[in-house]
């Protein structure tokens, strides 16, 4: 029997033996004497470092056999099996014809009548092939006018005249007094054909329509279908629908097809609000399941700058709905090349097969009749690989995840509460291993940080835009060393006398405890995106109790390894899955998303934060090894070799390639800029061509090719003038503040803005009222800049209250139709009580600006030429401006 002061060995619940000593003097993990050395090594070193070797390999071949079940998984659903009732190459042909007429963009010709006419054509072809079935089908083309403000973008006020909508109605000849309502829209932005975004979606819709009309059996419900013409122009002409079309008031619940990328899959993004049932009828119905609550979390954050019609359904409608979007290959998003050709008919075919399939699902659902009494609450959701979805409310999951983190605690509890100073000292070990842990995540995201601000300072930024395995390998390898690194030394010194079984024992439960810890936070948040930890915390902790004894006996077996790794499959699987879904979005976002963001930091962040996430249920197996030295050595020489690759500028940023483009986005606007003082005389008058880089290199690699853009014609933001001045057309000037002005000829536009005063008068309550008519092309933006100490009291947008005050400028977005009347619109002022002297003078600097997107007005010779010089890795998108600010 040994003494009180020998070794004693404690079996905690579910690990192997836990030593501890109880000396005066001994030494624990926190830096105090405690384990005892590793026992003497028999002989058979060859065995053992082999055994160790196989471990490894075994965590090396788990990630590459997990990444490739991810490839193979995205494959599939590029596969995805016709069902026969969706006819996919009749949509292709739709899609064809709708993007033949070029680029759409709201008042054209193309928009207005080439577009319209099709589908009104291709609908009659319905309506006339179906008028013998049990089904009525009504077409109605609205041209609304109104006005909203939108919290998009900072926030900013749009007036529109006279937009188009085609609506569709297809209901049983009894008629019915609930609608289900699907939307797309056939305008697109300047330049861009926009065949995914979002004329796919209207072909796709078409058939859709073709196929619910020549059913036999009588749809229970009806269903509108939506052809939307001014969505690019933030949301119009759904907002003119939903609050005014006499429709709107039976729509129970919509479906709204979008698109932020090029082909694919399209996914589930967004969701209700609340009416889990929505959720639940995409799971039963849908062919090809593709949905995420992490996305739905991540798009309504804001996080990601864009929007879609469902904002309007859901805030000015009270509706709930679904929203989709193709994801992938963002990168030529709403340019040139977003063409017909690059659509697999594949992706026009699930898509197809899903929106067809979950329409037919609602339109004969009783929930439909009476959505309202279905609220109750949001859901959890997520598909596996594009095979299932899985779907329960976010109460369960609030549940389910308590009752996981539950376990963990118990687990930890169980370990805590050793007889003796061994529950003590086990949770000393734990906070000091937990710290050991957390700090690693500092060390590496600061270091790979470094590295990417000094690719910054070189010049070498966005060097993975064409190259993305080059950002895996610079950044991946810089943090999967550090994080190894800065765990070997604490292995060796601060953990040195330890046996290696224990401190790998010792960091699985440090993995545990922190993803319990985002676990209970998201829960506590109520975000649904809570499953992820949840996962992570419940398969890993289940098989390691189950393979205790396995782990007591052998430590890192080769028959441990495999088992663990295949527990840890299914979590890892969809983790990784979702990982590349935040890739696919966020890296083509980059290129878009201005000149103030640095790129480098964002990608290095998010490949260092994938690193730190996939490593932390293996960093036990650093501990458990008896050497890094060799991983060390690999990791660093491909550090080094692709640090030094990249500032080179081995790697160009972009690509002209016709099969897979990687365009750099640059915007010009040949435009006349005019100033008037405050008696309406002329102050200034100036022409030039304004540019605008949409990514963080700016005219770095513009400039060789087009010497005279350079830094002697950067422009500087003029605080005393609206938007600085320039011509923006929408309110995004925070985003790209590096721009520059070419001076060149006066424009002259065949159709001149009329702007004027029509009539100003003091109200009774101490205001002036102010009154204005314009007459100009289809695009506008209003700028008012209330001077210093007057402010805004109402106006004729929107519900009357002027809002989203953007550092004190007011942004007003107005587009129109074909053949809309004079923009007539009003606002009150009050005047200032002490004005500023150093200020401009009067109360208010009011600006308008024209954009000519489309017709003879939209080019210039100079712009012709200047667009000549770019390089075939670019897309410039240009048009002619004016711009013309008055002070009153």
């Amino acid at each position: 029997m040994e003494s009180d002061t020998a070794v004693r060995r404690i079996k905690p619940f579910g690990t192997q033996n836990y030593v501890a000593q109880d000396n005066d003097g001994s030494r624990d993990l926190c830096g105090n004497n405690g384990y005892s050395g590793e026992p003497k090594r028999k002989p058979e070193v060859n065995i053992y470092l082999l055994r160790e070797g196989l471990a490894a390999s075994l965590v090396s071949v788990f990630i590459l056999v997990l990444w490739g079940l991810v490839h193979l998984s995205l494959q599939q659903l590029v596969i995805g099996k016709p069902t026969g009732e969706f006819n996919a190459g009749r949509a292709r042909r739709h899609l064809e014809q709708i993007t033949s007429v070029g680029p759409r963009p709201v008042g054209s010709q193309e928009n207005e009548v080439q577009t319209v006419n099709y589908l009104l054509k291709q609908i009659e072809n319905i309506r006339a092939e179906t008028a013998a079935g049990p089904h009525q089908l009504t077409v109605d083309v609205q041209r609304p006018t109104g006005s909203f403000s939108i919290d998009f973008l900072g926030g900013f006020t749009s007036f529109y005249d006279r937009v188009t909508n085609i609506a569709v109605r297809l209901e049983p000849k009894g008629g019915t007094q609930h609608l289900m309502l699907a939307n797309c829209h056939f305008d697109t932005v300047a330049n861009s054909p926009g065949a995914s975004d979002d004329a796919v979606s209207c072909a796709v819709m078409l058939e859709v329509l073709h196929s619910l009309a020549n059913q036999s059996t009588p749809l229970h419900h009806g269903v509108i279908f939506l052809f939307n013409g001014a969505e690019e122009n933030i949301l119009q002409a759904s907002h003119g629908f939903i609050t005014q079309h006499p429709w709107a008031k039976q729509v129970r619940a919509f479906i709204n097809l979008e698109a932020a990328g090029v082909g694919g899959k399209e996914v589930v993004f967004q969701t209700g609000p609340e009416n889990p049932w929505l959720v639940q009828a995409y799971v039963h119905a849908a062919k090809h399941p593709f949905a995420s609550v992490v996305g739905q979390e991540v798009f309504q954050s804001g996080v990601i700058p864009s929007d879609t019609d469902f904002r309007i359904y859901r805030d000015f409608g009270n509706i709930p709905g679904i929203d989709l979007a193709f994801i992938e290959n963002g990168f030529i998003y709403h340019t040139k090349y977003d063409t017909a050709d690059r659509i697999l008919t594949d992706s026009i075919q699930r898509a197809g097969d899903n929106i067809l399939a979950v329409l037919r699902y609602l339109v004969m659902s009783e929930k439909l009749a009476d959505s309202s009494e279905y609220r109750h609450g949001n859901m959890v959701f997520f598909d596996l690989l594009g095979v299932i979805v899985v779907a329960y409310p976010a109460r369960v999951g609030t549940i389910l995840n308590y009752i996981v983190a539950m376990a963990t605690f118990l687990y930890l509890a169980k370990k805590a509460s050793l007889p003796g100073r061994g529950g003590g000292r086990y949770v000393r070990d734990l906070a000091c291993a937990t710290g050991v842990a957390v700090l690693s995540w500092f060390v590496t995201l600061l270091s790979v940080l470094i590295v990417a601000l000094i690719i910054t300072l070189l010049g070498r930024s966005m060097f993975w835009y064409t190259h993305f395995y080059a950002s895996v390998c610079l950044y991946g390898s810089a943090a999967t060393g550090k994080m190894v690194l800065v765990h070997t030394l604490a292995k060796n010194l601060y953990f040195g006398g330890v046996r290696l079984v224990e401190l790998g024992d010792l960091f699985f439960d440090v993995s545990i405890l922190l993803w319990c810890c985002s676990l209970v936070w998201l829960t506590q948040q109520g975000l649904c995106s809570a499953y992820v930890p949840m996962l992570m915390v419940a398969f890993p902790l289940a098989t390691r109790l189950l393979l205790a004894n396995e782990f007591k006996h052998k430590g890192a077996s080769v028959k441990y390894s495999v088992l663990y790794l295949l527990g840890l499959a299914l979590p890892y699987v969809h983790f990784m899955f979702l990982i590349w879904v935040v890739f696919e979005i966020f890296t083509p976002i980059m290129g878009r998303s201005g000149t103030e963001i640095p790129p480098e930091v964002v990608l290095a962040t998010l490949v260092t934060l994938t690193t730190i996430f996939l490593s932390s249920f293996f960093l036990h197996f650093i501990y458990l090894a008896r050497s890094t030295k060799w991983i060390l050595t690999g990791l660093g020489s491909v550090f080094v070799i692709m640090f030094l690759l990249v500032s080179c500028g081995l790697f160009f940023p972009y690509s002209g390639s016709p099969d897979s483009p990687r365009p750099k986005r640059v915007f010009l606007q040949h435009t006349t800029r005019t100033f008037h003082n405050l008696q309406g005389q002329v102050e200034s008058r100036d022409s030039g061509v304004w540019i605008n880089s949409f990514d963080y290199t700016a005219m770095q690699h513009i400039t060789p090719h087009i010497p005279e853009i350079n830094d002697s014609v950067r422009t500087h933001c003029r605080e005393d003038r609206p938007f600085c001045g320039y011509p923006w057309f929408l309110p995004v000037k925070f985003l790209s503040k590096k721009n520059w002005y070419l001076p060149a000829p006066e424009v002259s536009p065949s159709s001149p803005i009329e702007f004027s005063l029509l009539s100003k008068e003091e109200t009774s309550w101490g205001t002036v009222k102010m009154t204005f008519s314009v007459k100009g092309p289809s695009h506008l933006s209003l700028y008012l800049m209330p001077h210093r100490g007057a402010s805004l009291s109402t106006w004729s947008f929107g519900d009357g209250t002027p809002q989203f005050d953007l550092s004190g400028e007011y942004f007003v977005f107005y587009s129109h139709g074909l053949d809309a009347p004079t923009w007539t619109f009003w606002f009150e002022i009050q005047p200032p009580r002490d004005p500023d002297p150093s200020g401009p003078e009067g109360m208010i600097s009011v600006a308008i600006s024209s954009h000519y997107f489309f017709g003879h007005d939209q080019r210039t010779a100079q712009l012709e030429e200047i667009l000549r010089r770019f390089p075939t890795w670019t897309f410039p998108s240009s048009w002619v401006s004016t711009y013309d600010m008055y002070r009153y």
